[in-house]
C-alpha cells in the first residue's frame, strides 16, 4: 500500500476533503435541470453483430445540449420485462468492445454503456468554461466562477439520464436496474446510484474521483489525480487558493454523494492501488449506508482482478 493506511485504519477512515455547505442544493438544482431533459433517443445499427444480441449505437441529448453516445446491447429474446445494466468506462477511454456486453445480454441483461463527454468515445463535450483546461477533466471548470460549469457535474447527470432511458424501455423492468464500472467508471456507478435512488445494484470497482485532498497528500504525480498537482504547480504555486480549490472539488467528490446511495453495493478495491489510493476509495465505502459488501484484493492494484467478472455477473443475475 506504499504510504497509505493499513486495512484497519482504512475501515475507519472518513475522508479528508471538504464538502461544500451548499452541496445538497447544488445537486438538487442539477437534478431539476436534468428533469427537464427528454428521454428520447436515436438508434443506429452497429457494424457488430451477434446471434445472441441486437447491437446499436444510441444517442441522446444531455444537459447543455451535448450529444451523448452509448452502446446499446439488447438480448435477442426477452421473456417479459428483464433487468438492465448501465456501464461506465475508465478515464480517457471509451465504452469498450461489444463482446463483454453481449455476454450480459446472453444472460438476459440489457446493457447501455455510456461514453463520457469529450473522452475516448463518441460523446461530445460542448462545455464552455473560463480558465485553464490543462491536463485533465477534474479541473475542467475549476476557475469558472459558476460551479455548475464543472465538467464532471454534466457527466454525473449523463449517467442518470442513461439509467432513466434504460428504465423507460418497454422490455426493461425499472425495478431491476444496476450500474457498473471500473476506476472513473466506478466513480460514475457510485454517483449514478446516489443521484438516482431507483437504482437497485451498484458495482463500483476501485473508484476514482474521491477525496481529492487526500489524493494530493500522497504520491499524486504517479496517480490518476496528477492534474491537481500540475494545476497548483502552474497556476497557484503558493497555494493561496488551496482551500477554495478543494472546496469546489467537493461538489464532484463521490464521497460526498455516497450516503445518498440506496442500492445494494458490491464495492471492490485493491490494497496495492497506487493509481486511486485505497484511502480515497474507503472514504467512499465507509459513507455508504445501504446494504453493502466489500471485496478486497490484498495484493492487487489498479489492474485486472481475477474472478471478478464471474462475481459481477452473479450479482447482476440476482437483480
Amino acid at each position: 500500500m506504499g504510504n497509505d493506511m493499513n486495512l484497519a485504519e482504512l475501515k475507519q477512515y472518513e475522508g479528508g476533503s471538504p464538502k461544500p455547505a451548499d452541496f445538497d442544493s447544488y445537486w438538487a438544482r442539477a437534478l431539476q435541470e436534468l428533469d427537464a431533459q427528454s428521454l428520447d433517443y436515436e438508434l443506429v445499427p452497429a457494424d457488430f453483430s451477434s446471434p445472441l444480441a441486437d447491437c446499436y449505437h444510441l444517442y441522446f441529448v444531455g444537459v447543455g445540449g451535448a450529444r451523448v453516445h452509448a452502446k446499446y446491447v439488447k438480448p435477442k429474446t426477452t421473456n417479459g420485462r428483464g433487468p438492465g445494466m448501465a456501464m461506465f468506462h475508465g478515464y480517457s477511454c471509451d465504452s469498450g468492445d461489444w463482446a463483454d456486453k453481449v455476454n450480459y445480454a446472453a444472460h438476459g441483461i440489457t446493457v447501455l454503456a455510456m461514453d463520457c463527454r469529450g473522452q475516448g468515445g463518441l460523446s461530445e463535450d460542448n462545455l464552455t468554461v473560463q480558465g485553464t483546461t490543462i491536463r485533465g477533466h477534474i479541473i475542467r471548470g475549476i476557475d469558472d466562477p459558476n460551479p455548475d460549469k464543472l465538467y464532471f457535474r454534466n457527466v454525473f447527470l449523463d449517467t442518470v439520464q442513461t439509467v432513466r432511458i434504460l428504465m423507460n424501455m418497454e422490455h426493461i423492468d425499472p425495478e431491476r436496474i444496476g450500474v457498473h464500472g471500473l476506476s472513473q467508471g466506478g466513480a460514475l456507478a457510485a454517483a449514478c446510484a446516489a443521484l438516482e435512488p431507483r437504482v437497485k445494484l451498484a458495482v463500483p470497482i476501485y473508484p476514482f474521483l474521491a477525496d481529492y485532498r487526500r489524493a494530493w497528500e500522497l504520491d499524486i504525480t504517479t496517480s490518476a489525480y496528477e492534474e491537481i498537482h500540475y494545476y497548483f504547480r502552474f497556476f497557484d504555486p503558493h497555494h493561496l487558493r488551496e482551500d477554495e480549490i478543494f472546496s469546489k472539488l467537493g461538489y464532484i467528490d463521490i464521497q460526498n454523494l455516497a450516503s445518498r446511495i440506496e442500492a445494494k453495493v458490491l464495492f471492490v478495491t485493491g490494497l496495492a492501488d497506487t493509481i486511486c489510493p485505497p484511502s480515497t476509495q474507503f472514504a467512499v465505502y465507509n459513507k455508504i449506508r445501504s446494504e453493502k459488501e466489500l471485496l478486497v484484493y490484498y495484493e492487487y492494484g489498479h489492474e485486472y482482478l481475477p474472478y471478478l467478472g464471474d462475481r459481477t455477473l452473479q450479482a447482476f443475475l440476482q437483480l
